[in-house]
C-alpha cells in the first residue's frame, strides 16, 4: 500500500522528494523513496529519475541497508554514462561523492569477494582520473579497506593521510575520526584523543559526527583518567545515535562502556531501548560491531551472577541474560568468521576477542542521576526480607522464630519485620510442618500474624484498600484461633485507613475530616466493647485513637481540633507510663510534638522533641531515635533553621542504617535533606538526595511518589544547567515498563515529558523539543478537568513553533492556549507567550510580520486587562510594563521607530524610577538602553539619547546599581564616537 500519493508531474515529484528528505531515516523514509523512484520512471525527462535514485541511495545508506545501495547507484552510473548532459555540476559532484558510499557498502557485505572490492576501487580510481579529479578520496577508501582486512594498514594510511584534501574528500569530522581510530588501533590513546579534539569539542561535525567519534573515544578517555569527560560524552553521544540502525556499532560501544564502568544496569536499560536493532540492522559489519558490544555487556552481567535477569533481545521470545548471550555469541562468531574468510585474515575474530577480553576499567562511574545496580533491576521477590543488622537476630529454631517475631511485634521493634519475612517464606513452602507446641499456638494464628504484618506493609505504601482487606481477613483468622484481643486490634487497624481514603463521592478536606471523625468514634466504641485486652493491645488501640484525631487535625487545620488530640495523647501517655510500655510512651510524646508542629507552635514542637530525644538516648527504644530526629529536622526547616535541620536529618539517616531498610523512612529523610540543602545553597547535594529518595521509594513499592520525586529532581537538574543529566534521567524513567504500558498516572507522565521537552530545548534540540511539546499539547487538549495545564502546555508549544519559524502553527497553538485560559486563567504564562511570539515574528519578518505581531500583542493586552480586573498580581514583571516594552521592541524591529520610542517611554512611565532594591533596576535600565538606541541610532537624535543615558547612569550609580550601568555607559560612548 503506497505511503504517499503518486506525484502527477515533476513539480509534485520534487516537492515529495523534499518532504521525504525531512523525514528521519528509517523504514518509512526508505519505502517512500522507493515509491518516488517508481513515480519518476513515468516521466520522459531523466533528471527527476536521477534525483529520485540518489535520494533512494541516501535512504539505503543511512538506513543501514548496504545490499541495496550499490544496485541503485549502478543505475545512476549507467544514466551518467548514457546521458552525461543530464548531470549538472551539483549532480556530477554528488555522483563522484557517492563512489565512496558504494565502497563502504560493499565492504560491509561478507558475501562480496575481496577481488570485487578491489575492482570497485580500481573503477573509482579510473573514473576520478578520467574526470580530472584528485585521488585523495580514492586513497581514503583504499585505507579503509586495508584497515578492514587488517593488512598493510600503515602504508595505506600514509598514502592517504599525506595527501591534500579535495572537494570530494570526506568532511573534516569524518576524516579526523578515521585518523584517530588508526592511532587508537596502534595503542596510542593520547594521540588519538589529540586528533579527536576538534570533533569532541564541537568544532567539526556532520551527519554522523561527533556521535561516531564519541563512541570510540569513551574507553581511551577512561584509560587516560578523563572520567568526567567520558561521562559527559556518553550522555550526549548516546542520545545522538539511540535506536538508529545506521549507528548500531556506536550503540554497541556505548553498551561496552557501561559494562566496563560498573553501569551494567544502565547497559541493560539501553539495550532494551535499542531492541529494534536486533531486527532492523541490515549491514552485517554494523551488526557484528553491535552484537559484540551487546556480548561484552551480557558477559559482564553474567559474570556478576545475574545471568537469570531478563534481557531485551530478538523479537518473538523472552530472553534471559545467559540465553541471549549464547545466541548473540553464536551469531557474532559466525559473522566474524565470514568476514575473515572473505578477507583471508583473522582481523575480525581478533578484534572481537580483544573487546571481550577487556577487564572493567572502573568499579563504578556514576553516569546518570539514576545510578542503579543489577540488584535494583532484578524482579522483586514478594517475600524478600530487608536486611537486618545482624544475622543472629533471626533464630534458627522455628518455635523460637515464631515466639521471637511475636515478642518483637509486641514491642513495635523494627527487627520483627525480618522475622515475619522469614516465617512467610517458611510457611509458604510445600513441606512446611507447624510446631506442635502450645506456646506457639495453631497454624491459623500464625497465618493471621502474617496477614497482619502484610497489612502493615501495605499501609506503609499507601495501599489503604489492600491494607483494610488484609486486616479484616486477619481479624477473622484471629477469631478462629480464639484470640479475641488480636481480632479486635486487627479490626481497629482496618477502621483507621478508611479515614485516609477519600471515597468516590467525597471531595475535599471537609469530607476527609468527617471520615476521620467517624473512624475515631468507631475506635472508641470498639475499645469500650472489647474487654480483656492485654496492656500492649490496649495501648495500641489508644495510639490508633490519637492518630485518627491527629490526622483529622492535619487535614482540617481547625484550631478546635487541637485540644482533642492532646487529650487522646495524654490518655495514651498515662496508660503507657503506668504499664511501662516504652515504645508507646515515646510514641505518645512523638504525637504530642507532631501536634504542636501541625497546629503551628513550632518552638513548642522543638522543645518536645528535645525532651523526647533526651529520654530516648537514656531509656530507648533506640529505633525511635531516627524518626524523632527526622521530625525535629522538619520542624527546624519550618523555622528556617536549615543548618540545624541538616544536622538532625543527617544524623537520622546515619541511625536508620542500623535498622531494616524495608520502610520508607529513609526516602522521606533524603527528601527533607534535599530541602535543607536547597536552603543552604547546596543544590548539587540536594539533587543527590532527591534521586536517592526516589530510588528508595521505588524499592519500597511507592512508584507514584518515586516518579514525583524524580520529576522534582529533573526540574532541579535543568535549573542547574545539567541538561544531559536531566534528559538521561527522564529517558530512563519514560522507558519504564509501567510508563510505556500507560499504567502510571497520565498527568504525571505528561509532567515528565514536559520536563524532557524543556531540557531538549535548553540543549538546543529545537526540533525534538517542538515535536514533544506539540504531542503534549494535542493530548492535553482533552483534559477537560484541567484546562489550565493545557493552557500552559499550548503556550510553550506556540513559542517553540515560532522559534522554528512556523508562525502559522504557532498562532494556532496560541489560540488553543487562549481558549483554555478562558476556562482556567493563566495570566502570566499567556502574556509571556504572546509577547514572545510577537517579538519572534517581528524579529524574523520585520515590517512584513508587524500586523500579526501587533495582533498578538493586542491579545496580550486583553490578558493584562483581565488580570487587572481579577486583581491578579504577576510574580515577575508587571504585565502592563512588559507589554509596553514589547510594543517598543516589535515596532523597532519593523522600522516604526517613532511608535517604538513612544511605547518605550510608556514602559518607563509604568515602571517608575528605580529604587535601592534590585527588583526593577535591570528591567528599567534595559528599557532606557533600547529607547536610547531607537532615539540616537535610528531617529538620529543623538543629543536627547545621550541626555537620557547620562541621567540613567547617574540615577543607577547613586542607588548602587553599578552593574546595570555598564551597557548604558558603553552605548553612550559609541553614540558620542558616531556623533
Amino acid at each position: 500500500m503506497p505511503i504517499a500519493p503518486h506525484p502527477q508531474n515533476t513539480d509534485e515529484l520534487y516537492e515529495a522528494l523534499q518532504e521525504n528528505d525531512r523525514r528521519p531515516y528509517g523504514r518509512t523514509r526508505t519505502v517512500t523513496a522507493e515509491e518516488l523512484v517508481e513515480s519518476a520512471e513515468q516521466f520522459a525527462e531523466p533528471r527527476p529519475l536521477v534525483h529520485a535514485l540518489l535520494a533512494l541511495q541516501k535512504a539505503y545508506n543511512y538506513g543501514s541497508e548496504p545490499r541495496k545501495a550499490p544496485v541503485v547507484f549502478a543505475r545512476v552510473l549507467t544514466l551518467f554514462d548514457e546521458q552525461p548532459d543530464v548531470f549538472d555540476e551539483r549532480l556530477r559532484h554528488t555522483l563522484f561523492w557517492r563512489f565512496k558510499w558504494v565502497a563502504g557498502a560493499l565492504v560491509a557485505l561478507p558475501e562480496m569477494p575481496l577481488a570485487s572490492l578491489r575492482q570497485w576501487l580500481t573503477e573509482m580510481r579510473d573514473r576520478y582520473e578520467k574526470a580530472g579529479l584528485e585521488l585523495q578520496p580514492y586513497y581514503g577508501e583504499a585505507y579503509r579497506l586495508a584497515a578492514h582486512v587488517g593488512e598493510e594498514t600503515d602504508l595505506a594510511f600514509e598514502l592517504w593521510a599525506g595527501r591534500t584534501r579535495t572537494r570530494l574528500s570526506d568532511c573534516e569530522a569524518c576524516e579526523i575520526c578515521v585518523r584517530a581510530v588508526h592511532h587508537l588501533a596502534a595503542g596510542d590513546d593520547e594521540r588519538a584523543l589529540r586528533t579527536w579534539e576538534p570533533v569532541l569539542a564541537g568544532k567539526e561535525s556532520c551527519q554522523e559526527e561527533p556521535a561516531r567519534s564519541v563512541s570510540y573515544a569513551l574507553l581511551p578517555l577512561l584509560r587516560t583518567g578523563r572520567t568526567d569527560r567520558a561521562r559527559e560524552l556518553h550522555l550526549t553521544g548516546y542520545r545522538a545515535c539511540r535506536r538508529n540502525p545506521s549507528m548500531s556499532g556506536e550503540i554497541g560501544r556505548h553498551l561496552e562502556f557501561c559494562a566496563l564502568t560498573g553501569n551494567e544496569a544502565r547497559g541493560l536499560e539501553l539495550l532494551a531501548e535499542n531492541r529494534n536493532l536486533f531486527d532492523e540492522v541490515e549491514s552485517p559489519l554494523d551488526l557484528l560491531s553491535f552484537l559484540t558490544g551487546v556480548e561484552v555487556l551480557l558477559q559482564r552481567v553474567e559474570a556478576l551472577g545475574h545471568g537469570g535477569l531478563p534481557a531485551a533481545g530478538y523479537a518473538g521470545r523472552s530472553w534471559t541474560v545467559t540465553g541471549l548471550r549464547a545466541e548473540v555469541r553464536g551469531r557474532a562468531d559466525d559473522l566474524a568468521a565470514r568476514f575473515d574468510a572473505r578477507n583471508g585474515t583473522t582481523a575480525h575474530t581478533d578484534r572481537r576477542s580483544a573487546r571481550l577480553d577487556r577487564a572493567p576499567l572502573l568499579d563504578a562511574l556514576e553516569l546518570t542521576l539514576r545510578a542503579r545496580g543489577l540488584d535494583d533491576v532484578a524482579p522483586a521477590a514478594p517475600a524478600a526480607a530487608p536486611a537486618a543488622r545482624t544475622a543472629a537476630d533471626i533464630p534458627e529454631s522455628l518455635t523460637e522464630l515464631i515466639l521471637r517475631a511475636r515478642a518483637l511485634d509486641e514491642q513495635g521493634h523494627l527487627d520483627a519485620t525480618a522475622c515475619w519475612a522469614r516465617l512467610r517464606t517458611l510457611v509458604a513452602a510445600p513441606d512446611y510442618v507447624h510446631p506442635d507446641d502450645p506456646a506457639v499456638g495453631p497454624l491459623v494464628l500464625l497465618r493471621a500474624d502474617l496477614l497482619e504484618d502484610e497489612a502493615g506493609r501495605a499501609a506503609e505504601k499507601d495501599e489503604y484498600a489492600a491494607a483494610v482487606a488484609l486486616h479484616k481477613e486477619a481479624a477473622s483468622l484471629y477469631e478462629e484461633a480464639g484470640a479475641p484481643g488480636h481480632a479486635a486490634l486487627s479490626r481497629a487497624c482496618a477502621v483507621l485507613p478508611t479515614g485516609d481514603i477519600p471515597g468516590e463521592d467525597t471531595d475535599g478536606a471537609d469530607a476527609k475530616a468527617a471520615a476521620l471523625t467517624a473512624a475515631h468514634a468507631a475506635l472508641v466504641r470498639l475499645h469500650e466493647e472489647t474487654p480483656g485486652l492485654a496492656p500492649y493491645q490496649e495501648a495500641r488501640l489508644l495510639r490508633l485513637r490519637a492518630t485518627a484525631l491527629g490526622l483529622r487535625l492535619q487535614t482540617s487545620r481547625d484550631e478546635e481540633a487541637v485540644a482533642p488530640v492532646f487529650a487522646e495523647v495524654d490518655l495514651l501517655l498515662d496508660f503507657a507510663t503506668r504499664h511501662d510500655i516504652a515504645g508507646q510512651v515515646s510514641g505518645a510524646l512523638l504525637l504530642r510534638a507532631s501536634t504542636y508542629a501541625v497546629s503551628g507552635d513550632l518552638p513548642a514542637a522543638v522543645t518536645e522533641t528535645d525532651a523526647l530525644l533526651d529520654r530516648l538516648k537514656e531509656h530507648g527504644p533506640a529505633w525511635h531515635l531516627p524518626r524523632t530526629l527526622a521530625l525535629r529536622g522538619r520542624i527546624r526547616l519550618g523555622l528556617r533553621n536549615a543548618q540545624d535541620a541538616y544536622a538532625d536529618l543527617t544524623e537520622s539517616l546515619r541511625l536508620l542504617a542500623d535498622w531494616p531498610s524495608g520502610t520508607g523512612a529513609g526516602a522521606r529523610v533524603h527528601g527533607d535533606l534535599a530541602q535543607a540543602c536547597i536552603h543552604l545553597g547546596r543544590p548539587d547535594e540536594a539533587l543527590r538526595h532527591l534521586t536517592r529518595s526516589a530510588e528508595l521509594e521505588l524499592r519500597h513499592g511507592s512508584r507514584t511518589d518515586a516518579f514525583c520525586t524524580y520529576s522534582n529532581a529533573a526540574q532541579l537538574s535543568l535549573e542547574l544547567g545539567r541538561v544531559e543529566d536531566c534528559i538521561a534521567l527522564l529517558d530512563s524513567l519514560l522507558a519504564e515498563p509501567d510508563v510505556a504500558a500507560g499504567e502510571l498516572d497520565d498527568r504525571l507522565v505528561a509532567q515528565l515529558r514536559m520536563h524532557r521537552a524543556r531540557a531538549l530545548h535548553a540543549g538546543e534540540d529545537l526540533k525534538a523539543a517542538t515535536a514533544e511539546f506539540a504531542a503534549l499539547a494535542a493530548e492535553s487538549a482533552g483534559w477537560d478537568d484541567d484546562p489550565g495545564s493545557h493552557a500552559v502546555i499550548a503556550a510553550e508549544t506556540a513559542v517553540l513553533l515560532a522559534e522554528s519559524g512556523e508562525f502559522g502553527r504557532a498562532r494556532e497553538a496560541a489560540d488553543q492556549a487562549l481558549a483554555a485560559h478562558a476556562l482556567a486563567p493563566r495570566h502570566e504564562q499567556l502574556s509571556s507567550c504572546l509577547r514572545e511570539l510577537a517579538r519572534l515574528q517581528a524579529e524574523r519578518q520585520g515590517a512584513e510580520g508587524l500586523a500579526d505581531a501587533l495582533a498578538l500583542l493586542a491579545d496580550a493586552g486583553t490578558v493584562a486587562d483581565e488580570a487587572r480586573a481579577a486583581g491578579y498580581e504577576a510574580r515577575g514583571r508587571s504585565l502592563d510594563s512588559a507589554l509596553a516594552f514589547e510594543h517598543g521592541r516589535v515596532n523597532a524591529y519593523a522600522g516604526e521607530y517613532e511608535t517604538a520610542l513612544a511605547a518605550l517611554d510608556q514602559a518607563l512611565t509604568l515602571l517608575g524610577e528605580p529604587g535601592p532594591g534590585e527588583d526593577q533596576a535591570g528591567e528599567w535600565a534595559e528599557c532606557v538602553r533600547l529607547a536610547a538606541v531607537v532615539e540616537g541610532r535610528y531617529l538620529e537624535r543623538t543629543a536627547p539619547a545621550l541626555t537620557r543615558l547620562d541621567g540613567a547612569v547617574s540615577r543607577l550609580t547613586a542607588l548602587g546599581h553599578t552593574e546595570e550601568t555598564g551597557p548604558l555607559t558603553s552605548l553612550a560612548a559609541r553614540l558620542r564616537d558616531e556623533k
